[in-house]
């Protein structure tokens, strides 16, 4: 885990680097004033994006800040791979779709748990999901 001033970046290879971003998420949502709804909505959209990348890609990492997005200030959490990327980014984000022996939750849970979510991916070059929830006023 790399800490620095105003982000934290996770390696994600295998299981337990799930629970260490899953924690540093909570970490940083709880020093921000997150209601404990939303740390546990924050922590449970890092787990899907995680085990995505150790599903899919196998190896990437998990990059947590709280910047200014869209005028307003918001905890973002970007998980980047340089898996084999995702060919069809809207059915990707539809309910019960899946390409290996998931549910097809992944990415569809995510989006609803967090205020926003964007991917981009270029098939045979990897993965950037970037998802983020407002910090709360008076934070």
């Amino acid at each position: 885990m790399i800490v620095a001033a105003d982000y934290v970046v996770i390696a994600v290879k295998e299981s337990n680097d799930i629970v260490t971003a899953r924690q540093a998420g909570r970490e940083l949502a709880l020093e921000h004033g997150f209601s404990l709804t939303d740390i546990t909505m924050i922590s449970t959209a890092i787990s899907e994006v995680a085990r995505n990348i150790t599903s899919y890609a196998g190896s990437g990492e998990i990059r947590l800040s709280v910047t200014d997005k869209e005028g307003r200030r918001a905890l973002v959490v970007q998980a980047q791979d340089q898996g084999p990327g995702i060919l069809d980014i809207p059915r990707a984000l539809e309910d019960g779709y899946s390409t290996g022996r998931g549910l097809g939750l992944g990415l569809p849970g995510a989006r609803r748990l967090m205020d926003k979510l964007i991917v981009e991916s270029t098939p045979g070059h990897g993965t950037l999901v970037e998802m983020w929830k407002w910090v709360p006023t008076g934070a």
